[in-house]
């Protein structure tokens, strides 16, 4: 098997687990932990783990230059993407969250123009307004069962993680280009940390564990490994053989996988709006990423 295919299955692996997680992040939080202390115990045992593995791995180093970029990608790839997704989640719905985060190669096709200087298609300009226009309409209008809180705040701080993980992917390609996958993600993941520290030390210390059952245990756990250390790897390795908006497209996948989980638990139900919405940002990605003959 070549290895694009073998990054092309690396990326429907983490579409498939991203989807489950947003549901399965949802039962943990608020009702046992709260969004920010969720998001330290993710990123510590994350790096506690990509440290352990980093030891087994062919030494690189690093040039002082190329910190500056691990630090950004730290920002938005980590920190600031993470802090904003779990509390957008926490306040909305996993269906809602799954269909905004389908914006993202939209938003990594609009920053490549502005940022690397790519030309853009009037077709492609159409779709990402098609889609910005579904996105608002569920933000605004999007209602939500369950725990959903706050959906309108909740579908806004998803849609900021979005562009904030549109942001990494380009950042972090550059690294990609020059290193070992394991040579910076430990080290992304270490400035992630100390950057959500102030922010989750609060909430985590005040999780009471005795409390806390052994299947929301298990869900934590699952979290910490599937939803952060190997998907953040997997990406990483499929971006080896694939371009960011090729990563990016992936992220289709996941409102279908969401979905489906979502409702055979009974945790979200669709709407005329959630489908109305979807509709449009599927019409406008497909309008961005189909090729010109």
């Amino acid at each position: 098997m070549s290895k694009r295919n073998l990054a092309l299955i690396g990326a429907t692996l983490v579409s498939i687990i991203y989807g489950v997680t947003f549901t399965i992040a949802k039962d943990v939080m608020p009702a046992y932990i709260d969004a920010y202390g969720f998001i330290l115990l993710r990123v510590g045992g994350s790096v506690i783990l990509f440290w352990l593995v980093w030891l087994f791995m062919p030494k690189e180093k690093i040039e002082i230059g190329d910190f500056p970029r691990i630090i950004a990608a730290a920002f938005f790839g980590v920190a600031f993407n993470m802090l904003t997704f779990f509390k957008g989640l926490s306040l909305t719905s996993p269906i809602s969250a799954a269909v905004i985060m389908v914006s993202t190669p939209m938003i990594v096709l609009t920053l490549s123009a502005i940022i690397m200087k790519e030309r853009m298609q009037k077709r492609k300009v159409f779709g990402i307004i098609l889609g910005l226009i579904g996105t608002a309409f569920l933000i605004l209008y999007g209602k939500s069962i369950g725990t959903a809180t706050n959906a309108g705040l909740g579908n806004f701080l998803v849609l900021v993680n979005a562009i904030s993980y549109g942001f990494y992917l380009i950042v972090v390609k550059k690294l990609m280009d020059k290193y070992n996958a394991f040579t910076f993600v430990k080290w992304i993941y270490l400035f992630g940390f100390l950057m959500v520290l102030p922010f989750g030390w609060s909430q985590f210390q005040a999780v009471d564990w005795s409390v806390v059952p052994a299947a929301i245990g298990w869900k934590i756990g699952f979290v910490v490994i599937f939803s952060t250390f190997f998907t953040y790897l997997l990406n990483l390795l499929s971006m080896k053989e694939l371009k960011p908006t090729t990563v990016a497209v992936f992220i289709y996948l996941q409102p279908l996988f969401a979905t489906i989980f979502a409702i055979s638990l009974g945790k979200d139900e669709l709407s005329l709006v959630k489908i109305g919405s979807a509709v449009l940002i599927f019409i406008g990605v497909y309008l961005v990423t189909m090729k010109k003959n």
